[in-house]
């Protein structure tokens, strides 16, 4: 679930768009530019999660706190009474971008207040910057940085194992931090504010994923992997004794200092083959528990061993749950359940086919029970239920056979972890999400326990392209990892993501100006179609024909009124189709690779880009030629976009730091070009709705301009410029896409490489949340078909008052516990136990007297009373 994250950073870095030098000295402290600019309230477009969690971590003494580490998205604390997670990274800004990946996270036990972050996102040339270790004295309300003279890896091979970083139970201001690349074990004696090497450590590591691999991605070296402290061995204000760590060494995987680092030794006796994934002490009983794969993760294991070491006689037990020739994982996501240490957990982090594995020991690892077991072949019994109501795209919208589920109970399961105050509560990290129960004990009980999506607030998405049409859906995303979405709302979750076909990621999407029913996307699939259409806004999608040679999304142009496209996809040159993508035909005059875009309003015309020349077609894409215009960046790291409404008004973006960089803006079609010369450096261009008395549309941008990196925006066709973001909201890189809100003056949408789609509303409008209407209103409820488990209805909804809506969303619960499987004319979602069923982009306006009618298919059991009360916008609604 990240090799598309993997490729964009590459690609992003080879043209050159990501800059910025090594970081300064060792404990240096950078302070941040400021610069005025307008006050902006910054949210998410909710998708929750969509990333893979590698880390969660709860303090040992501290009830309800808790932080979670993801590869490429920051890091987030636990918000107990909102059960959400807080972004604690977002200050994180351009130069420091791989700042943003997370290879470890620490929280204070002695001094709860104390949280520290291991950060850096590759060990290779993807990264030009430096690890550091990020500390914070207010639970990262804000935060310190040391830089590291080595890189550290949150998104490299082996991410999944750890906690790398670690702060001694008794002398809080030592931390030990393990680290890749054979750069050894180090050590901080101030509270992370300095840090050595520990030069006594015998042995760096030496396993690589891949020895061969000349990127340095899979060559690297995994290193020191985690560490671990006996708490019964020091007492408060003096160093803990023996320590305990891992190392990406398959003949040597576990060390040990009985002398507070002085002197470290080879665990004798430790089983051989495998790597240590994790390192889970229970002092009380004296066992360190041990997670063996057989390679680092987080896709990859084959086999696997669970060991137990008796601390106090040096002897090693193997109490894997099942025999190694039965495994084809590895084994890792392990903890103890601090309440009562003889319960210990693992998963088989890598078994993605059928399912990943969760395994439970209450007896110190001598039984154990699983999570799910076969009956018979394929039919599968499972010791849980799975609720993913409130994140319904986690079914991916599938319909597996057996023994696959869905959803899934997860994939690359590295992290799992008891809450050490309640032993009902469990989290666990997967490729998609954050899981998690607070019934676990019912687990031993024989009865089933309910696991839930424990992930709101965690945004962790990779954006490519994002679109917001003048009428329809207010957003449409192309994203890495999990192909996209239409967002109806910005403020729910989508009930699923693009499907017919699901691409792995997608790369560009587009409307039809004039159209916006019509919409078009590409992307990347192990196989089917890379194109797909739809002719309801994106509610809807058909796959299209690939020309040959596809191998790759690319980019892709929509005609101004949908008759036509232009598409540019990898593998292949650039072709272009009338109708949806039946017979395709080459272009001619334009190279492949090329950036493809539309005029918004000539249907004929489409631009390109390639190699520092803009490239027009007034065909429909048939032929294009080479403009005239001189001085563009040389490179391909370009965005460019046409004004809606306005014929052959062009903005362009992009460039690199030794050559042509900034913003250039064409009135005649591309036939000229002429550069801003207030923008110093400019990597994306967005449009939205003119402000208030303005003539013009409203600019948007991620660059740098008056020597400071922000989101910026114009309103007099760039003549001037104010930063509407802040240092504290910065996200990274934010160099994929941005766009404006053509219906809501000052929204903007920012694409983030992790943190997901974020959006911002200036205070001059203020436009809050998004209105929904009141008034007087009727619903006729009609089960119009029925079925063991299962029923179908129809809902109609009535406009009683005076006033015209202009959007709807309807609310009720069910009185049986009944649930909504799909529902069509609406999108649904799911609070708790109501359900809420908002307007699609055609049906929101409702005059005065006029109806809209939706209907669903549902499951019930036991009986299917019909719902006593409807309300819209909190009032009640008469129920016919």
């Amino acid at each position: 679930m990240r090799r598309t994250r993997i490729l964009t950073a590459a690609l992003a870095l080879a043209a050159g768009l990501l800059t910025g030098g090594p970081p300064a000295a060792l404990a240096a402290e950078t302070p941040k530019a400021a610069v005025a600019a307008d006050t902006y309230t910054w949210k998410n477009a909710r998708i929750d999660g969509g990333g893979f969690v590698p880390g969660i971590v709860f303090n040992r003494s501290e009830q309800d706190l808790a932080y979670a580490r993801t590869d490429i998205g920051g890091a987030y604390r636990w918000q107990e009474a909102s059960k959400t997670w807080t972004p604690l990274l977002d200050h994180v800004g351009w130069d420091d971008w791989g700042h943003t990946g997370v290879v470890s996270i620490a929280s204070d036990s002695v001094d709860p207040d104390r949280v520290y972050a291991a950060v850096g996102t590759y060990t290779n040339s993807w990264d030009p910057g430096n690890g550091a270790v990020l500390r914070s004295a207010d639970r990262g309300a804000s935060w310190r940085k040391t830089d590291l003279p080595f890189k550290l890896g949150g998104n490299m091979p082996g991410r999944g194992m750890g906690e790398r970083l670690a702060v001694d139970p008794h002398d809080n201001d030592v931390l030990y931090l393990g680290a890749p690349s054979g750069k050894g074990l180090w050590r901080s004696t101030d509270a992370g504010v300095t840090w050595s090497q520990v030069t006594a450590f015998p042995n760096p590591g030496d396993y690589a994923q891949d020895p061969s691999d000349t990127s340095g991605y899979a060559s690297d070296n995994q290193g020191i992997t985690w560490v671990t402290f006996d708490e019964s061995t020091g007492s408060g204000g003096s160093a803990t004794k023996t320590i305990y760590v891992g190392v990406a060494d398959k003949e040597n995987a576990v060390y040990r200092s009985t002398d507070a680092g002085a002197t470290w030794e080879r665990i004798a006796g430790q089983p051989t083959g495998y790597l240590a994934h994790k390192g889970v002490l229970d002092a009380e009983n004296g066992y360190l528990y041990l997670a063996y794969s057989d390679t680092g993760g987080p896709y990859d294991g084959g086999k696997g061993r669970l060991y137990r070491y008796a601390t106090a006689t040096g002897t090693w037990t193997d109490i894997s749950p099942v025999a190694e020739a039965d495994t084809y994982y590895g084994f890792s996501g392990l903890t103890v359940d601090r309440r009562h240490p003889g319960t210990v957990m693992a998963t088989a982090y890598s078994s993605w086919w059928p399912d990943t594995q969760i395994f439970r020991s209450t007896d110190s690892g001598g039984t154990w029970t699983q999570a799910w077991s076969y009956t018979s072949y394929p039919n599968r019994e499972n010791r849980y239920t799975m609720d993913v109501s409130s994140s319904p795209w986690l079914t991916w919208g599938a319909n597996p056979t057996p023994p696959e589920q869905t959803p899934k109970l997860g994939w690359m399961t590295e992290s799992l972890e008891i809450d050490p105050f309640d032993s009902d509560r469990m989290m666990y990290g997967t490729g998609a999400t954050v899981y998690g129960t607070e019934d676990l004990t019912d687990w031993d009980a024989g009865s089933k326990f309910t696991i839930t999506p424990m992930v709101r607030g965690l945004e962790e998405t990779a954006v490519n392209d994002l679109a917001a049409p003048p009428s329809g859906a207010p957003l449409l995303s192309a994203l890495g990892d999990i192909g996209g979405f239409r967002h109806t709302s910005l403020t729910e979750v989508p009930s699923m993501m693009f499907t017919s076909p699901n691409f792995t990621s997608s790369t560009s999407l587009d409307y039809a100006e004039s159209d916006p029913g019509t919409v078009v996307r590409v992307g990347n699939l192990d196989s089917g179609p890379h194109i797909a259409f739809s002719t309801d806004n994106g509610a809807n999608w058909f796959g299209g024909t690939d020309p040959s040679g596809v191998s790759g999304g690319g980019t892709v142009a929509a005609a101004a009124d949908g008759s036509r496209f232009v598409w540019s996809p990898v593998g292949t040159g650039v072709q272009y189709t009338t109708g949806f993508g039946t017979s395709w035909q080459a272009s001619s005059g334009i190279p492949a690779g090329a950036v493809v875009e539309s005029d918004r309003v000539d249907p004929d015309t489409f631009y390109g880009f390639k190699s520092g020349k803009f490239y027009v077609s007034t065909d429909g894409g048939a032929t294009f030629s080479a403009s005239a215009a001189t001085g563009l960046p040389s490179g391909d790291s370009v965005r460019f976009k046409a004004l809606p409404g306005v014929r052959g008004d062009v903005w362009l973006a992009g460039g690199a730091a030794d050559g042509a960089y900034g913003l250039w803006h064409s009135t005649d079609g591309g036939a000229s070009f002429t550069k801003l010369s207030n923008v110093e450096q400019a990597d994306t261009i967005g449009i939205g709705k003119a402000a208030p008395g303005a003539s013009y549309q409203t600019l948007y941008t991620s660059a740098k301009i008056g020597g400071v990196r922000g989101v910026f925006r114009s309103t007099d066709q760039g003549a001037s410029w104010t930063r509407i973001n802040d240092d504290a909201h910065q996200w990274g890189w934010t160099g994929a896409a941005i766009t404006g809100d053509p219906r809501v003056y000052g929204r903007v949408y920012v694409a983030t490489n992790g943190r997901g789609i974020v959006y911002g509303d200036t205070s001059a409008t203020d436009p809050g949340t998004e209105p929904e209407p009141t008034g007087a209103c009727a619903v006729t409820y009609t089960v119009t078909n029925q079925w063991p488990g299962g029923f179908q209805a129809d809902v109609k909804l009535t406009n009683t008052g005076t006033a015209a809506w202009n959007g709807w969303a309807l609310n009720w619960s069910f009185p049986d516990g009944q649930k909504v499987s799909r529902m069509w004319n609406a999108e649904h979602s799911v609070s708790g136990t109501t359900v809420t069923a908002r307007n699609v982009g055609w049906n929101g306006a409702v005059a005065a007297g006029s109806s809209v009618a939706f209907g669903f298919t549902g499951e019930w059991s036991g009986t299917n009373a019909e719902p006593a009360s409807f309300s819209l916008g909190g009032e009640s609604c008469a129920v016919g």
